[in-house]
């Protein structure tokens, strides 16, 4: 996966913004204030810090491993950093973004996961 096509790819979900809290090389991808994806687009090799159930995270780091790590500077029971660009497939990186903004989308409260369906 290419970083423009990261890039696009956590833009394409809903009510996500880009952000650069820590410095302007770290894209920060949140949902209604709440980060699900953390990269730098200009690294080599790709990186994303993604959000993961922790049993998920265990296995996936065993069946990639070396491709899929516990997340850098982050909670390594919560989070897995994800080799975008290199052997993975990109249907699984696809999967892993994908869950990652779904997991914190179910963790906002009730009423704002709600205006997340609206049109």
């Amino acid at each position: 996966m290419s970083p423009r096509e990261l890039r696009a790819l956590c833009l394409s979900f809903n009510a996500v913004v880009e952000d650069f809290p820590f410095n302007p090389e770290a894209s920060v991808f949140k949902v209604l204030g709440k980060m699900f994806a953390l990269t730098n687009l200009d690294a080599r090799p790709l990186t994303v810090n993604l959000k993961c159930d922790p049993e998920d995270a265990i296995r996936l780091r065993g069946e990639h491993e070396g491709l899929i790590v516990p997340g850098w500077h982050m909670n390594k029971r919560h989070w897995n950093t994800v080799t975008a660009d290199g052997g993975l497939p990109d249907r699984l990186v696809r999967e892993l973004v994908e869950d990652s903004y779904d997991l914190v989308v179910a963790g906002l409260p009730r009423a704002e996961r709600l205006r997340l369906d609206r049109p």
